[in-house]
């Protein structure tokens, strides 16, 4: 499957976002199950790029950076799987664990040049501070775009070889890949999510947040419900939670609040 000019440009776009986005951390680009989405999108297989990115966002959940350790690249993940996943055609479940397996790896190289980039980072931290102290707040602000587009063709660069490397190639090389390797790293690949998931758990795991955790999987079985209408649900109990929280417990009496309306009634009982 060959690519139109407008295609790579979009998808270099995608790039771009998602690696800047990896640091930035404000619209989510990064996120698999939006970097796949918008790939998708780009390339004409939206649904198949918002069921990669689905099956990766749950191996994404408990990928976070803590201290000094960086977790492993999610943006170039995202990408260059969705890249390979639509230009090897092969859009059945064993093409899709493929195309997980490519990016476990690619998380993994991610952080080499992720390496790089916050070394490049320090140079460019010296012209900011040499900028500052001339007072010229243009030319700090320049320094700091030149650093964050850095990041952003961190992911952008392989992104670009991907789209240029012809598709028989692509698919030439996951097909000489042997079974044992493809299906041992589907088995490592649920693994993970079962790891992301219990890492989530531990995160969310107070008085105040786990009515609504188990409110969800009993939402979760009704058939009636659309992903929708689920959503719209969470929605709702959020807004109404975040409304609750401002009354800080109201007035009068010798009653003390936390601020935390659930956490207050709670500790009730």
């Amino acid at each position: 499957m060959e690519f139109s000019i407008l295609t790579v440009i979009l998808v270099l776009i995608v790039a771009l976002l998602a690696g800047m986005e990896s640091i930035l951390d404000q619209f989510q680009f990064h996120q698999p199950i939006i970097a796949c989405s918008l790939i998708g999108l780009a390339t004409g297989h939206l649904s198949e790029g918002i069921i990669l990115g689905g099956a990766l966002q749950l191996l994404a959940l408990g990928w976070a950076n803590i201290g000094a350790a960086v977790a492993p690249d999610a943006a170039l993940a995202s990408v260059a799987s969705a890249i390979i996943f639509i230009k090897a055609g092969d859009f059945s479940a064993e093409g899709r664990i493929i195309a997980i397996a490519t990016a476990v790896t690619l998380a993994t190289v991610g952080l080499v040049l992720t390496m790089v980039v916050r070394t490049l980072s320090v140079v460019i931290v010296h012209q900011a501070d040499r900028a500052a102290e001339h007072g010229n707040f243009r030319g700090v602000e320049f320094w700091h775009y030149v650093a964050l587009a850095t990041q952003g063709l961190r992911v952008a660069i392989p992104a670009g070889l991907l789209m240029f490397i012809p598709s028989s190639v692509v698919q030439k090389a996951l097909e000489s890949l042997p079974k044992w390797f493809t299906e041992g790293m589907a088995i490592g690949g649920g693994m993970v999510v079962a790891v992301g998931f219990a890492m989530v758990i531990n995160l969310m795991a107070t008085k105040e947040v786990w009515p609504f955790f188990f409110l969800g999987f009993a939402l979760a079985p009704i058939s009636e419900l659309t992903l929708i209408a689920t959503g719209i649900i969470g929605l709702c109990l959020a807004i109404i939670y975040i409304n609750l929280s401002k009354n800080k417990g109201g007035g009068g009496g010798g009653n003390t609040s936390s601020g935390d309306p659930l956490g207050d009634i709670l500790n009730d009982y």
